[in-house]
């Protein structure tokens, strides 16, 4: 069953990480994720996004985890989270992401996706 994810992607590197992860995840998880959607998205479009979708997953850059309390203030649950820096990666600032952490996050959302 495939997943749509609902990436914070904030300004700080882990924010920017979490949309560059879900767009990866989206071209190469081969039909695992169907949609990944920016939580910055205006309310209304978000929730007509994952209001029918079979399964959300909600991928926070950091412990504020803006995505989950968008999501929860539509009244929408998503059935798996992940926070970027709960997997090792460190929140600092406004630097780019690096590829080594798109590859550790990829791979903490597609073994949560398949268990």
């Amino acid at each position: 069953m495939a997943v749509t994810i609902v990436a914070c992607s904030g300004i700080s590197n882990t924010g920017k990480l979490t949309a560059q992860t879900g767009a990866m995840l989206l071209h190469c998880s081969c039909g695992a994720v169907e949609a990944c959607i920016p939580a910055t998205r205006p309310t209304a479009s978000l929730e007509a996004a994952v209001r029918y979708t079979d399964r959300v997953l909600v991928l926070d850059g950091c412990g504020d985890c803006c995505g989950r309390k968008k999501l929860r203030a539509l009244g929408v649950e998503q059935h798996l989270h992940i926070v970027a820096t709960d997997c090792g990666i460190e929140k600092n600032g406004m630097v780019e992401p690096r590829f080594d952490e798109i590859e550790r996050l990829s791979a903490a959302v597609l073994e949560a996706i398949r268990e």
